[in-house]
């Protein structure tokens, strides 16, 4: 049974497990001109331990977009003013973050529309609460949460920390001494999501789904294994008090780069 907000009902919604106090929750922008439903989807996932702020317009998303780092945007199609597929198309030129388009309009032509203006999902009014969630998780894990600002209007091309060099492009990771330390995929995946958010603790969950490990049924302990294997690798190029300093482990949270990284961009570099 839908409400007149176009939503699917459903009894009652359980709360997420609790988020470490130690950093930042993911970030969703609701671009949404319905109030009402702007505020139920805001409600659903701010209970499910988002952070999330809401805009009505092209110009409240502007605005969100240049003040706060955004993980995720969830845009209507039918605005005032400049519509969603105008906007995805835009934000697209300028910015790396993840969109899902929502709309009324249902036809496959105005999905293969919306799709090809940069969308990275879409779904179609009336939904289920729980299948938007699920559509929210699975983009924030494909992607890794990455923040959308913009100063990410520039493609990052290497991070720079302690006088290590991750580089992009190459997938290579160069210490202090110039040495090139070898890295696994699964290491400079989980060394790149790190790096994309240095001095926050990062849940283990989140470096598995970043370091693409075939295996997620291991979960924590392969994130503990990678860890210790990129520990390893700087330690050979450092001393012990200094390599154990770039990657601390949080207890019951995560871990966390310690250092602070200097991102350089295409244009910068």
């Amino acid at each position: 049974m839908t409400s007149s907000l176009g939503i699917w009902h459903q009894p009652r919604m359980i709360a997420g497990p609790p988020q470490s106090q130690a950093f930042r929750r993911q970030r969703v922008l609701v671009v949404e001109d319905d109030t009402e439903i702007s505020a139920m989807v805001a409600a659903m996932l701010e209970e499910r331990g988002y952070d999330v702020l809401r805009a009505g317009d092209g110009g409240g998303l502007e605005r969100s977009l240049h003040r706060d780092a955004i993980d995720l945007v969830i845009l209507d199609l039918m605005l005032p003013g400049e519509d969603g597929l105008s906007l995805c198309r835009r934000l697209r030129g300028r910015y790396g973050v993840p969109i899902l388009m929502l709309t009324a309009i249902g036809a496959e032509a105005d999905r293969i529309v919306g799709l090809e203006s940069g969308a990275d999902d879409y779904m179609v009014k009336p939904f289920a609460p729980r299948e938007l969630l699920a559509r929210v998780r699975a983009l924030l894990r494909r992607t890794g949460g990455r923040a959308g600002t913009a100063a990410e209007s520039e493609e990052i091309v290497s991070y720079h920390f302690a006088n290590w060099d991750l580089n992009l492009l190459r997938m290579s990771l160069t210490a202090p001494n110039g040495a090139l330390v070898p890295l696994t995929s699964a290491e400079f995946s989980l060394l790149k999501a790190l790096c994309a958010r240095p001095g926050e603790v990062i849940s283990r969950e989140t470096l598995l789904t970043r370091a693409e490990n075939p295996h997620p049924a291991a979960f924590d302990r392969s994130v503990d294994t990678l860890i210790g294997r990129l520990r390893r690798k700087i330690a050979a190029q450092l001393p012990t008090a200094e390599s154990e300093e770039i990657i601390r482990t949080v207890r019951n949270a995560g871990y966390m780069l310690v250092p602070p990284v200097t991102p350089l961009t295409r244009g910068g570099a």
